[in-house]
């Protein structure tokens, strides 16, 4: 499951991040927001902190782009999460 939320995370956010004026943003940062419900309900805070870490790298070697920003979008989930 982990490896299919991590390739649907980086299409979403590499969408994002190529097409920062689509109509389709609000859709997709609610798909990331759901995912990271889902991440954190599983594994917690560090199953936030592992997937950033490989989102970061991932989409950065791929479109030289940094979706930290995207970070944000779980903010809320815990007071641990702050970015």
């Amino acid at each position: 499951m982990d490896f299919m939320l991590e390739e649907e995370l980086i299409d979403l956010m590499t969408f994002c991040l190529q097409s920062p004026e689509s109509v389709e943003i609000p859709e997709k940062h609610k798909r990331i927001t759901e995912i990271g419900h889902e991440l954190y309900a599983d594994g917690g805070v560090d199953a936030l902190e592992n997937f950033a870490f490989v989102l970061k790298n991932r989409i950065t070697e791929e479109i030289e782009k940094d979706p930290s920003p995207l970070r944000s979008l779980w903010n809320g989930l815990t007071d641990e999460w702050q970015y």
